[in-house]
């Protein structure tokens, strides 16, 4: 499991944001990577699914913020 917030951002998501984030600049990447973090420690939805799926929450996260970009 990748250690780093990016790589453990892009793992949460699905494949085909996957490869259209890892093709966006560093800095695009850390920015989202962030947002995803900030999502998962702000959400207390985010909390309970954590406890019964990590993978299942962050999955979330991800997709919630892939949502809110243009």
């Amino acid at each position: 499991m990748p250690a780093d917030a990016i790589g453990r951002f892009l793992a949460a998501l699905d494949p085909e944001h996957r490869e259209a984030v890892s093709g966006r600049p560093r800095e695009e990447q850390e920015r989202l990577a962030a947002a995803w973090e900030r999502e998962l420690a702000s959400d207390d939805e985010l909390d309970t699914l954590d406890e019964l799926s990590p993978p299942a929450a962050e999955a979330e996260a991800a997709r919630r913020v892939m949502d809110r970009e243009p």
